[in-house]
């Protein structure tokens, strides 16, 4: 594996649809749907990758890997907790294996098990690794196995499940540079197999996921190598659609700009059912890890809610998170409810939190 440049070394619902226009919204600046609190982490953490699994006893989540309240090298850890949303009670469960805890890791769970993909490790001296690394937890035992390591490692990417068989790792941060790649892995076989590329400049810290058979992902951060800092937004949002006869073939389209300004580190997911991509949080402002940005100025946190309807091709304006947060990796669902899992909070503090999203009816 090769050293990369280190990003902080670079220079630092649906009530109403949105076509070309911004849904009207109330005068406190909520739409649909309602933000609630769920039961903390037992611990703070942000850039954790978080995952959702049916079991025989229920829907459980959890979260991996992740930035400690230091927002330091050495607070980056390799803790793992597991959600019953049921009784509203986290537990600690076995750490990710490894010399190293992660950030910016992605998580899916399928079948069974939950599937840990990539990241980023940290040395003493600042350097910063992507891992191929790909950690297979099974609940029943509380026990990891290794998968097929990545073709190319990479971290900060967007992730999402097809049809209950395929994960998609879309575009992302490797060594030392943004990669334009879809890798797709076969759970089944323990197979990598590459997707057609995605269209725009490639990004990371974008957010994303998949409904039906389409992959839709937002924003995040491109490179410019003629600007100080070269780490800027790109304010895109792109659809693709796979092609059930061979998946691998993704026709991808730029799509109209979600409402509000583009963000990084926000969360994405899917709530059961209703054909949508919800987005929450993020920032205007990229960082590396600590909060603070590229430009030296601090990172606020967004409090935005919005999705994308796959069959209007159409976006909603949501209700606004309770408390703003960003650093984010996903939204995860527990039937038609999304759950956003700690990050980072007002003044870039890392917190415990766990917002829920019910739907509006």
């Amino acid at each position: 594996m090769f050293l990369r440049v280190s990003r902080s070394t670079a220079a630092l619902a649906l009530a109403v649809l949105v076509a070309c226009t911004q849904p009207d919204r109330d005068s406190s600046g909520v739409g649909p749907g309602v933000w609630t609190p769920a039961a903390p982490l037992p611990v703070p953490v942000a850039n954790n990758a978080v995952a959702s699994l049916p079991l025989p006893g229920g829907t459980r989540l959890f979260s991996f890997l992740g930035l400690d309240s230091t927002k330091t090298g050495a607070g980056i850890t390799r803790r793992a907790f597991s959600y019953d949303p049921g009784s509203n009670e986290w537990r600690e469960i076995r750490a990710v294996p490894g010399p190293a805890g992660r950030l910016a890791a992605a998580a899916a769970g399928l079948k069974s098990r939950v599937y840990l993909f990539g990241g980023y490790t940290v040395d003493a001296e600042g350097r910063e690794v992507s891992v191929p690394d790909l950690d297979i937890y099974d609940p029943s035992s509380d026990t990891y196995a290794k998968g097929r390591p990545f073709p190319l490692p990479v971290d900060d990417a967007a992730l999402g499940v097809w049809r209950d068989s395929l994960i998609f790792i879309v575009s992302g941060w490797s060594q030392r540079d943004n990669v334009a790649d879809v890798q797709m892995y076969d759970p089944a076989a323990d197979t990598w197999q590459a997707a057609t590329p995605v269209p725009g400049p490639p990004v990371f810290g974008h957010a994303g996921a998949i409904v039906g058979d389409a992959i839709v992902y937002c924003d995040g951060v491109r490179v410019d190598p003629e600007r100080s800092p070269r780490f800027v937004m790109a304010q895109a949002c792109y659809r693709g659609d796979i092609d059930p006869a061979n998946p691998s073939r993704v026709s991808w389209r730029e799509l109209a700009q979600h409402p509000g300004p583009a963000r990084y580190r926000m969360a994405a997911g899917v709530p059961a059912e209703a054909g949508l991509v919800v987005f929450a949080g993020g920032t205007d402002n990229p960082y590396n890890y600590d909060g603070i940005g590229y430009d030296g100025a601090a990172s606020e946190a967004s409090a935005s809610t919005f999705a994308y309807d796959v069959q209007q091709d159409a976006w909603i304006e949501l209700a606004d998170l309770a408390v703003p947060t960003m650093d984010h990796r996903a939204l995860v669902g527990a039937g038609d409810t999304l759950y956003l899992i700690g990050g980072m909070t007002d003044a870039q503090r890392v917190t415990n939190r766990v917002q829920r999203f019910h739907l509006a009816p």
